[in-house]
């Protein structure tokens, strides 16, 4: 179930709201032009291709392409491996999105399976929104935010995109995202 955790932005300590109601947290967004929605889940084997997930999503995917005049969706698979080299790959991927950024385009997510946290900085607040299995998240271009996958990260993504560059980070510099729970410490809490 997704999950929701509100705080000022210099108070990280105590949070403001933590919720996992669905309407609450699609109320609480929508104050700040985020979209959240909750998509029936598809029967996919584990080891689903990019392929079998944009076909098992096809009619929402088309719907949303439409609607918000996507012109590329693509898939983002991300799950532990036996390659040596696996941890120093998610460092370096994490480290990257860890940093608090904007984008130029807006940034649509739809979690087919595992889970990741967008931490959107707005309003005075940052709200970390804690996604998993069956949430699409659109985060409007040039909203400051960061994304947490963990440090051992599993989840099939889908992506959408007005065009190939709009996904391109434009990094503010600020080290706030450093004062905030990470995804493991939010996870260990639920």
């Amino acid at each position: 179930m997704t999950l929701l955790t509100v705080w000022v932005d210099d108070a990280p300590g105590e949070p403001t709201l933590r919720t996992e109601e669905p309407a609450e947290i699609a109320a609480v967004l929508k104050e700040h032009g985020v979209r959240y929605e909750q998509w029936p889940l598809r029967d996919l084997p584990d080891d689903s291709t990019n392929e079998e997930i944009l076909a098992a999503y096809q009619d929402r995917i088309d719907a949303v392409s439409k609607q918000e005049g996507y012109v590329m969706v693509d898939v983002v698979q991300m799950r532990p491996s036996d390659d040596p080299s696996w941890p120093s790959q998610v460092q370096a991927a994490r480290a990257k999105f860890l940093n608090e950024h904007t984008h130029d385009d807006d940034e649509d997510r739809f979690f087919a399976s595992g889970s990741g946290v967008f931490y959107l900085h707005v309003g005075g607040k940052v709200h970390a929104v804690f996604c998993e299995d069956g949430d699409l998240l659109s985060v409007p271009g040039g909203t400051t935010h960061w994304f947490d996958m963990g440090t051992n990260p599993q989840y099939k993504s889908v992506r959408f995109f007005h065009d190939d560059d709009g996904w391109v980070g434009n990094f503010t510099g600020s080290t706030i995202s450093q004062n905030f729970p990470t995804y493991d410490e939010l996870a260990a809490t639920r």
